[in-house]
């Protein structure tokens, strides 16, 4: 099947010939394409991309593909959520126009020997602990940009490093659309949402909460006058801490667009942080600009 047709217009493709004859037919109407890529799983954090999306774009598009190549041999590609009627729905009921939804075969019909790598930005963070991740979201994202070829294609905060790398791969590349860049959702405790969020058990879902609580100490802390980022990193880390649960993978306050650490506070830096808890890694940040 190529592609079929959903309620409300949208239409579902799974080649790249019919993503591309679509997005033709919408271009010759005058209309500007945006793109939302995401591996499904989707919640109101990939709902929020879609609606920016929307507003700011005439025809949408939304892939749905779980990457192969950014999971490392003992991550979690194989127990990956992957509720595909659910997700088009969502999609439908956001007016989403088109989603893209190929097999593993479409994006990488056999032994795939190109690859698409950003140096520097890729090695800190969460570069440190999953080696080759990145250059399997930055190869997807050039495909899917190859393939939709979007004016505008719409990325979440809370995968900050990954919203960088691109932006950089972008503007390295000289690729022809803009990226943009929507804040994090947040659960009403501060959790940022994200698909592996449901891989927590009620103990663990409440523990998890600390994770925004470490944050907001570094920012409280700075707001107090506290520049040294050594004593900020210290404090953060007896907030998480305190639950036994957490095992910290990392604290990371970093300049915001060359992710290299940074001794004091001075203007912008990025606040990062990433845990395991239970049978999850979860990712948070958030930017503080002290000259604000």
């Amino acid at each position: 099947m190529v592609s079929r047709q959903v309620r409300n217009k949208m239409e579902v493709a799974e080649t790249i010939e019919s993503v591309r004859a679509a997005v033709m037919a919408a271009r010759g109407k005058g209309k500007t394409i945006g793109l939302v890529p995401t591996m499904g799983a989707l919640h109101i954090g990939h709902i929020s991309l879609i609606e920016a999306a929307v507003k700011k774009c005439g025809f949408v598009v939304v892939s749905i593909f779980v990457n192969p190549t950014q999971f490392g041999p003992c991550e979690d590609f194989e127990k990956y959520p992957r509720p595909f009627e659910a997700d088009l729905d969502i999609c439908r009921k956001a007016g989403v126009n088109l989603v893209f939804a190929p097999r593993q075969e479409q994006m990488y019909p056999g032994e795939n020997l190109t690859w698409v790598n950003v140096e520097k930005l890729t090695e800190p963070l969460c570069g440190k602990s999953r080696p080759g991740h990145f250059r399997g979201v930055t190869t997807v994202c050039a495909k899917l940009f190859n393939i939709v070829r979007p004016d505008v294609a719409f990325f979440g905060q809370k995968d900050a490093q990954q919203a960088i790398i691109i932006k950089r791969m972008v503007a390295d590349l000289n690729m022809p659309l803009e990226i943009d860049i929507c804040p994090t959702i947040r659960e009403p405790d501060g959790l940022a949402v994200s698909s592996r969020n449901q891989y927590l058990d009620k103990q663990q879902r409440q523990d998890a909460a600390y994770i925004y609580k470490s944050i907001e100490k570094c920012r409280k802390m700075v707001n107090a006058g506290k520049v040294e980022t050594s004593e900020l990193i210290e404090e953060m880390k007896k907030v998480l801490l305190k639950q036994p649960s957490i095992e910290i993978e990392y604290i990371g306050i970093v300049d915001p667009e060359t992710l290299e650490a940074a001794e004091r506070i001075s203007g912008k830096v990025l606040v990062a942080v990433a845990v395991r808890l239970g049978p999850g890694r979860l990712i948070d940040n958030i930017l503080i600009d002290t000259k604000k």
